[in-house]
């Protein structure tokens, strides 16, 4: 071991110590986004007993993220993310990665997920050897919300036309279908899961696809059927990442905008982080909050 190595080491062990007494190790969150001002992004991380974070951010807010960065360089790495549609944006998306952008997303476009552009950039994250965070949305309540990389239904033909590019998936419809009884009305299905769901079978079927376990969706999938998330959780627990996409202040709840009711007034990314904990065992349950992230970011 030379001596860089060994000193990342210890500054994982520390960080390990720091947050051992509540998670039992380190924790990375892969989906938090820059807050308002520096330092704040971190009041979330410890308030819900991460350990680091991977600040998915739009290029508008670079400069948020980086200042995030430049306090607590050892907690906070980030993503980029635009409109690839738009001229100059793919181009200002490889201006990031050479910037230090550890990956691509979160894409959230008003697209289709097979469209020319994002093609382009799969096509970008396979060359440069990082992965893509995509949202799938195909409908919400709110104006505005809906048709966001639209249909997921057919991704297994993206997913063999870009062998070489990691796919993380994320968000309603994602996780929606881990259920095959699937309304596309249906934000956050509730009962138990019909096995059999697209997103189930592609873990299984394709290398290149992940899972961000994020926001309501992500917990929604979590709590809706114990019983199959147990099982799910422990099919893919070398593929799955725990995100928080959480709106509160502080990783307590505080200014929680939750949509699911069972999560009024709670932090998305703590409620998920218990109940990883109760529904997988401690091996798995630290592949999920920390090895998988750590192994694909290379951090």
């Amino acid at each position: 071991m030379n001596r860089r190595e060994f000193l990342g080491a210890a500054a994982v062990a520390s960080l390990a110590a720091q947050q051992g007494g509540e998670w039992g190790g380190p924790v990375v969150d892969i989906h938090l986004h820059p807050r308002r001002t520096a330092g704040d992004s971190f009041l979330h991380v410890e308030g819900c007993g991460a350990t680091r974070a991977v600040l998915l951010t739009n290029l508008r807010d670079a400069d948020k993220a980086k200042g995030e960065i430049a306090l607590r360089p050892d907690r906070f790495i980030w993503f980029a993310a635009t409109d690839p549609s738009q001229p100059g944006n793919f181009e200002a998306l490889q201006k990031a990665l050479d910037d230090g952008a550890r990956g691509i997303g979160e894409m959230k476009n008003h697209t289709t997920a097979d469209a020319k552009d994002m093609r382009r950039v799969y096509d970008m994250c396979a060359e440069r050897k990082v992965p893509v965070l995509i949202h799938f949305q195909e409908t919400s309540k709110f104006t505005g919300e809906e048709g966001w990389n639209t249909g997921f239904s057919n991704f297994d033909k993206v997913l063999k036309a870009h062998k070489k590019t990691t796919f993380i998936g994320h968000a309603n419809f994602f996780w929606a279908a881990i259920s095959t009884d699937l309304a596309r009305e249906s934000e956050y299905p509730a009962g138990p899961v019909k096995p059999g769901g697209v997103t189930d079978k592609w873990l299984s079927e394709y290398p290149n696809l992940w899972g961000d376990l994020s926001a309501n969706s992500g917990n929604n999938a979590l709590s809706r059927d114990p019983e199959f998330a147990r099982s799910f959780l422990k099919r893919h627990q070398n593929k799955l990442m725990f995100g928080s996409d959480c709106s509160c202040r502080d990783g307590k709840g505080t200014g929680s905008g939750a949509l699911l009711p069972r999560l009024k007034n709670k932090c998305v990314g703590r409620d998920t982080l218990g109940l990883l904990k109760e529904l997988t065992t401690p091996d798995v349950f630290r592949k999920i909050t920390w090895t998988n992230a750590v192994n694909l970011l290379k951090i």
